[in-house]
């Protein structure tokens, strides 16, 4: 009788055991962060109330969203605070944040901004516009750190200058950030406007920063030909492949919801990017 007693104390031991095992698993699996990336083309006043209902509809389900191109002058900042508040009225509690203007001025000035879901995302600190190259980047990044599951990232939100400038003159400068910030698990993301396969980007390789996407192309031509609706493999999402496990990827077609690009056009010339990590 005692052994049999003995015996099932074991067995319940053994499934307290294999519950709290799932349980923290799957706990695992629920701190996974996902980060959306999207040039919103001129997000500023122009953008009308009912495109800022479809952005939000196309972010809602992301828990922290990275926006460039939003206009620098009056109405940026205000669209911001639009989306956030449409948001907000869509089941989630969201927060935002706004960079000042880049200080470019040879080139096109405008803010970026961040927002995310404050349940699950905490802003830790700050965030900053780049000052040390400021002069040699013309748009420079926007950081901002963020902690989920008491693990901390910071996204390094960016515009690069068109392709016909030469982005990667710019792009260079990306390869001495890790060492400039040594305690930040810098995640870049943006509109670098030059495919992940170029050089420039071999410096990052090189310290283990692999690209979310390849031969992926995210804006949008000005008319499909041949059912080909995006021209250029241009948005991407750069990780520490040392500090962040990439659980899954991909991009939101939203271009598919209207009946033809051109008005696909009035909400963006890009497509939103996202990825799905785990920091380690």
């Amino acid at each position: 009788m005692y052994i049999t007693k003995n015996r099932f104390f074991s067995f319940k031991l053994h499934f307290l055991f294999l519950f709290i095992f799932v349980w923290v698993q799957f706990g695992r699996v629920c701190a996974q962060t996902k980060i959306v990336s999207w040039n919103i083309e001129n997000l500023g006043k122009s953008k009308s109330d009912s495109e800022i209902e479809f952005m939000a509809n196309t972010l809602r389900d992301f828990d922290v969203v990275a926006l460039q191109e939003v206009v620098a002058g009056y109405g940026g900042s205000q669209a911001v605070a639009r989306l956030a508040d449409v948001l907000n009225r869509k089941g989630s509690r969201w927060d935002y944040v706004v960079s000042e203007p880049t200080t470019s001025s040879a080139y096109k000035t405008e803010r970026y901004a961040f927002l995310w879901k404050t349940a699950k995302i905490k802003k830790i600190g700050t965030a900053w516009l780049e000052k040390k190259y400021n002069l040699e980047i013309d748009r420079e990044p926007f950081y901002c750190t963020f902690e989920a599951d008491h693990k901390s990232f910071t996204l390094v939100n960016f515009h690069a200058i068109t392709k016909s400038k030469q982005p990667e003159t710019e792009i260079k400068y990306f390869k001495f950030l890790p060492a400039q910030y040594p305690t930040l698990n810098l995640i870049f993301t943006g509109d670098f406007n030059c495919p992940q396969s170029h050089t420039v980007f071999n410096p990052l390789r090189k310290m283990g920063y692999l690209p979310v996407f390849t031969n992926q192309k995210t804006s949008l031509k000005r008319d499909c030909v041949l059912e080909e609706c995006l021209a250029s493999e241009f948005d991407n999402i750069f990780y520490n492949s040392n500090k962040v496990v990439v659980k899954n990827a991909g991009v939101l077609l939203f271009y598919q919801k209207f009946s033809s690009l051109q008005e696909a056009h009035s909400i963006s010339d890009h497509i939103p990017i996202w990825a799905e990590i785990v920091v380690n």
